[in-house]
C-alpha cells in the first residue's frame, strides 16, 4: 500500500514529491530519515488512525472524508508526508528523532481532522503546503 501511496504522491504532487525525495528544503541533518521508510511509516500511521478499535474524533473525521472522496487516503498520505518533513525541519531533527517527529505529525494531523465542517482533505489547514 505504501508503494501505491508514493506513486500517487509522485503523480499528483510532483513538485512536493521531488522536493521531499531530494531533501531540497531547509537545513538538513547529516543523518536524514530514509525516504521510502518514512513513506511506509506514514501509511502505517494512517492505517492505525482508521482502526475501528480506536474511538477518537480524528478517526471519525477521517472515515467521513473517505465516504466522500475515494482518494482521501492517498491525499492524506501526501499531506501527512509533507507535514512530517515540515516538522522534521522545524525541529532540526536527526535520524534518531524520527519516531518523535512521526508522533508529533500524528498529533497535528489528528487535530486537523477534528475541525468541524471539513469535507475533504483539500480543506484541511495544512493542505496548502502541498505543491503540484
Amino acid at each position: 500500500m505504501s508503494l501505491e501511496n508514493l506513486i500517487y504522491f509522485a503523480r499528483n504532487y510532483p513538485d512536493s514529491f521531488h522536493r521531499l525525495l531530494h531533501k531540497a528544503d531547509g537545513e538538513r541533518a547529516e543523518w536524514e530519515y530514509p525516504f521510502a521508510v518514512a513513506g511506509v511509516n506514514v501509511s502505517y500511521m494512517l492505517g492505525q488512525m482508521l482502526d475501528y478499535r480506536r474511538s477518537s474524533k480524528a478517526r471519525v473525521g477521517f472515515a467521513q472524508l473517505l465516504e466522500d472522496d475515494e482518494m482521501a487516503f492517498d491525499n492524506l498520505f501526501c499531506l501527512a508526508f509533507q507535514m512530517l518533513d515540515a516538522q522534521w525541519l522545524a525541529r532540526r531533527a536527526s535520524y534518531m528523532e524520527f519516531n518523535e517527529v512521526l508522533k508529533s505529525t500524528l498529533g497535528q494531523l489528528e487535530q486537523e481532522l477534528t475541525i468541524g465542517g471539513v469535507s475533504s482533505v483539500q480543506n484541511l489547514p495544512s493542505f496548502r503546503m502541498l505543491r503540484r
